[in-house]
């Protein structure tokens, strides 16, 4: 099962509602291609910022071992590290960018594979879209069962796992 979030376009101002075709899911974990082909796959998403970094990164990288006299392996495995770098964190850069690009995170959502996790996401969309049956006839709707969240937290226990509290009755 694959973790997916599910990022929303900014409003265009000519739309009331988003539109679910240019919602993007981004899954979470290792990209192959963006360790095997960074450059490529920055450019095939469109990320120019992290391009430019990256390519600045690695060059300074490669003239500083070189400068400090550091052998051709030492060279390749800094710049394999540095691929493996982009391949994990791949999902990160591409939230970077479409958070710059004012996108709207609306979710997290897990399944098999995109068109499951689509499917699950967008369900659960269209349910949330509809207006309730008790706000829709005008009654009263309860009050939430969520209780605020208190600005101090309780510290946490002296003694972890399934050992008694300290001090507590048997």
């Amino acid at each position: 099962m694959s973790i997916y979030t599910v990022h929303e376009p900014p409003p265009n101002a000519d739309q009331s509602a988003p539109d679910p075709v240019r919602f993007v899911f981004v899954r979470d974990g290792f990209a192959f291609w963006a360790f095997l082909l960074a450059p490529l796959w920055m450019l095939r998403y469109r990320l120019w910022l992290v391009l430019v970094g990256y390519v600045v990164v690695t060059v300074a990288l490669q003239i500083g071992l070189r400068l400090i006299g550091a052998s051709q392996t030492v060279i390749v495995l800094a710049g394999l590290l540095v691929a493996l770098l982009v391949g994990f964190e791949a999902a990160t850069l591409r939230r970077f960018t479409l958070a710059r690009r004012r996108w709207r995170n609306v979710g997290i959502v897990v399944g098999d594979d995109l068109e499951s996790a689509e499917r699950r996401f967008f369900d659960a969309w269209a349910n949330r879209s509809r207006p309730a049956p008790a706000a829709a006839s005008g009654e009263p709707r309860p009050p939430s069962a969520v209780a605020p969240v208190s600005a101090r937290r309780p510290p946490p226990p002296d003694v972890l796992g399934l050992f008694p509290q300290p001090g507590a009755s048997r």
